[in-house]
């Protein structure tokens, strides 16, 4: 088991703790995950058999890219529906 902690860019608000959260545990083999906003950090456990570069590629594929990734404008807006989702899901 292993514990991650990755610093992500565009990380506003619960609504986007929320898809983070749900998209994550969706892959198999993770196992947790916690958010916090005022560091800009996921902290992920995750089995040792999944690769981290499968966790990063969510991320970013909700619009959340590592923050030493490159951040442009359709990263930009996929977080901004992603966090729209996830507000939406905690109504």
């Amino acid at each position: 088991m292993k514990t991650e902690k990755i610093i992500i860019a565009n990380l506003k608000c619960s609504g986007c703790e929320t898809t983070i959260k749900k998209g994550l545990l969706k892959l198999d083999g993770v196992t947790s995950v916690k958010i916090n906003q005022e560091t800009d950090t996921v902290h992920v456990t995750y089995d040792d058999n999944v690769e981290r570069e499968k966790i990063t590629n969510k991320l970013h594929s909700m619009g959340y890219p590592e923050a030493t990734e490159e951040n442009g404008l359709l990263l930009k807006i996929k977080s901004y529906a992603s966090c729209m989702i996830g507000k939406i899901d905690n109504l």
